[in-house]
């Protein structure tokens, strides 16, 4: 690993306790698979009593049968921070405003019908669904969704729900501002180059990982975090351990304290093996 990366690590000894990762362009590899590596990683955290928490767009469901080979014993935070698990216990959910989600669907089925190419992922608790089902779109979503329903209208979904993603085969950002109207009743946000998230206002990473912190009786000098894109901005002001990953955007890079080598250098996992190395 280039030294530079390493030198800018503090010289103190460390109490680390909490590692908070992204996932896509952070800790995923460029074949959005996880490396071989992160397993005897995690089996070092666990040694030191470290806690270990995904922090993804995905749902619950798809993270932990990602992470399933090392049990029950992981934290998550999924659906962009508005659901969090601990030890396999709900911590805090944020749900989406009563009677937001009908008018959503209808303003995006307006926005199809006027030429848009996009699909809606609708995410509950129990499940996400589906109406579009065509392969281009189904492609892009079972990535991200291991419990997956489809249904004829996504109005008859009976769930709690905790956010509308929007896949745009166009650029998220167009579908981000036409959303604009809903401003008032609803966080959105670009999670990706073609995905925006519909969320409860209020609902971010950021906020998700201080309930987590609570809910463990960790500090923000005990934390550390990564990520690489727009959806993980506000965890950085979260833990005094914070890494924008070199591929990361221009906004994480300025309100991270820290760089780590990109995704497909793993660099994650090598920033990691520094920390323990100085963790007492």
């Amino acid at each position: 690993m280039d030294s530079r990366f390493i030198d800018q690590l503090p010289d103190a000894p460390l109490d680390l306790r909490l590692v908070v990762c992204d996932m896509d362009g952070t800790l995923l590899d460029e074949h959005k698979r996880i490396p071989d590596d992160l397993w005897p990683t995690l089996e070092a955290l666990h040694a030191r009593g470290i806690a270990f928490a995904p922090a993804s767009g995905r749902q619950y469901a798809t993270l932990a049968e990602q992470f399933g080979r090392v049990g029950e014993g992981l934290d998550y935070i999924a659906e962009n921070g508005a659901y969090v698990v601990k030890e396999g216990q709900e911590v805090s959910s944020d749900p989406l405003p009563d009677g937001v989600v009908p008018a959503l669907i209808e303003a995006l089925r307006a926005r199809s019908a006027a030429g848009a190419d996009l699909g809606v992922v609708l995410c509950g608790k129990r499940s996400a669904y589906v109406e579009r089902t065509d392969h281009a779109f189904m492609d892009k979503v079972v990535h991200y969704y291991k419990a997956l329903t489809v249904l004829d209208s996504l109005l008859d979904a009976d769930d709690e729900f905790l956010k509308v993603a929007i896949y745009d085969f166009g650029g998220a950002g167009g579908t981000a501002a036409d959303l604009e109207p809903f401003g008032d009743r609803v966080r959105i946000v670009v999670s990706d180059h073609h995905w925006a998230d519909v969320m409860a206002p209020g609902v971010n990473k950021g906020r998700a990982l201080a309930a987590l912190q609570e809910s463990l009786g960790v500090k923000e000098a005990q934390t550390a975090v990564f990520g690489d894109f727009l959806n993980d901005l506000e965890m950085m002001s979260h833990a005094d351990l914070s890494f924008a990953m070199s591929n990361a955007h221009p906004d994480v890079a300025a309100a991270a304290r820290y760089r780590a080598p990109s995704n497909a250098e793993q660099g994650v996992i090598s920033m990691l093996q520094e920390l323990l190395n100085r963790t007492r």
